[in-house]
């Protein structure tokens, strides 16, 4: 992981925990489960999804959804229902300690008996399953104002949420309720405290909402598939960057799994600082493989923790004061300062009902794909938000014929983008692969995390042509590439010679 990491996987792995949810005395309904995040030890306090909470509201998941709802007590829950929680071993525990001595990894397990008489691999030592309570539901309401604004509509039917059952299985009736609980939290006590009264508490650090910028890289943790086989998928890691923000809502490449959802997602800087927690890994947009990961900040939502508290319990002051303290803005950030120039430079470009988008290489010149921008002269919208939010209108200089391996397409803009720090063109290139979706037009098919970009120093002749003279010449050039461009990016190899025929 990196020498960075350190302090945050540290922090993810003695934070992280499984929650799952029953009915008392009947098994035979099932249960529930997410992944949570251990805010204090002594006492136990956890935070996880509301999502498994659903089924036990005594109102319905209606009312999550009422216009007033920020917060809901405990004994909104039936009292059927049965909580436990479920973490690995900690530094101070007698587990962890044997953790830390023994030598080399050992062989995950899945609790179980034992087919036969062979001993059980020793695999990692888990804490026995804790009972625990429900201390209230909660929710941001900025991120639930967000996720309408960017989601509602009719934009919301071509997104698909992650569910740890198959699609056939789910009904319209828990897809909905899934919906309404997508910014839901719960707060939970357990009893008694999850480790020794030395550890009393908090156990994480919080980043204020902003302090992390957009870019910088994230280490989410959660448990795949909820309570199922925590031997082996307890505090599983996945690494990505803050691709994006509105307000609390946040967005990560992180790939996270069903049952990940209240997982703890960390910082480098602050190191090991919670910045959030999953609400849902992104699965399918418009029946194409996304893989991104919905986090709500954790700043606001543990400040609506504290606010919920005092409303319900006055004399639960002890608990809100062992919230986790939001720790400083690291030396040096501004919350104002733009970012690195290639998010800067980043813009969007809508050309009638597609979008896509787009890099700002000059003032009044932004080079986007083809298949955003695909016809020449037409009219095109691009929209920028650093240092401030615009709307510039402008048009397709050039667009590579649908023939080419190149899919470029170049926009003059009618307005300069003010205020944005122009990328500088590299002159050579690392060759690898990029991760995203590559298509079979012969099937249809999408195959995630697989694709091609065009290098930057194929562009660099046409763009310098087109600063000194206007000549859109060098862009044409694109549509007559070399036969060895175009039979790799069919992915294709040449026939080593003519075929020759039989008779």
């Amino acid at each position: 992981m990196g020498r960075q990491w350190g302090p945050s996987l540290r922090a993810a792995e003695q934070s992280g925990c499984v929650v799952s949810a029953s009915r008392a005395g009947q098994p035979e309904a099932g249960s529930w489960s997410c992944s949570g995040v251990i805010l204090s030890r002594s006492p136990g306090l956890v935070l996880c999804h509301g999502g498994i909470f659903t089924p036990f509201l005594r109102a319905g998941s209606g009312a999550l959804t009422a216009a007033s709802a920020a917060f809901l007590p405990g004994d909104s829950c039936g009292d059927d229902l049965r909580l436990h929680v479920q973490w690995g071993p900690t530094a101070a525990s007698p587990a962890g300690r044997a953790e830390q001595e023994r030598p080399g990894l050992c062989t995950p397990r899945c609790a179980g008996p034992e087919p036969g008489p062979a001993p059980r691999p020793r695999g990692r030592p888990l804490q026995p399953p804790r009972a625990a309570e429900l201390l209230l539901l909660l929710s941001c309401p900025t991120f639930r104002a967000h996720f309408a604004r960017l989601f509602g509509g009719d934009a919301a039917d071509q997104w698909r949420f992650a569910s740890a059952a198959p699609d056939d299985e789910v009904s319209e009736d828990e897809e909905e309720d899934q919906l309404r609980a997508l910014g839901w939290f719960a707060l939970l006590r357990v009893r008694p405290g999850l480790e020794a009264a030395e550890e009393r508490g908090p156990a994480v650090a919080v980043a204020p909402l902003g302090a992390v910028p957009k870019g910088a890289p994230l280490l989410a943790c959660g448990s795949p598939f909820g309570a199922f086989c925590p031997d082996i998928f307890l505090n599983t890691l996945s690494r990505g960057v803050l691709s994006n923000a509105a307000g609390p809502l946040l967005l990560t490449d992180a790939r996270c799994l069903p049952g990940t959802e209240g997982g703890g997602v960390f910082a480098a800087r602050p190191a090991g600082a919670l910045v959030a927690l999953v609400a849902a890994p992104l699965c399918w947009k418009a029946r194409e493989w996304v893989g991104l990961t919905l986090l709500c900040a954790a700043a606001p939502l543990l400040r609506a923790a504290r606010a919920a508290l005092a409303h319900l319990r006055p004399r639960a002051a002890d608990l809100a004061a062992l919230m986790p303290p939001e720790v400083g803005v690291p030396r040096g950030l501004s919350l104002r300062e733009p970012g690195p120039p290639w998010a800067a430079a980043a813009v969007l470009v809508e050309c009638g009902a597609v979008w896509g988008s787009g890099v700002a290489v000059e003032p009044r010149l932004v080079v986007t794909c083809r298949h955003v921008a695909p016809r020449e002269a037409a009219r095109v919208l691009v929209h920028s938000t650093i240092p401030k939010s615009v709307a510039i209108w402008g048009c397709v200089l050039f667009a590579t014929q649908e023939t080419s391996p190149y899919d470029i397409a170049v926009v003059s803009l009618e307005e300069d983008l003010d205020g944005i720090p122009m990328p500088v063109p590299t002159e050579h290139f690392h060759e690898g692969i990029v991760a995203s979706n590559t298509r079979d037009n012969n099937t249809g098919a999408t195959y995630p995390h697989l694709n091609f970009s065009i290098p930057i120093t194929v562009l660099q002749p046409a763009l310098q042509r087109y600063r000194q003279s206007g000549d859109l010449g060098g862009f044409h050039e694109l549509d007559r590439a070399a036969e060895p461009v175009s039979v790799v990016w069919r992915l294709q190899r040449p026939l080593p010679e003519a075929p020759r025929s039989k008779l």
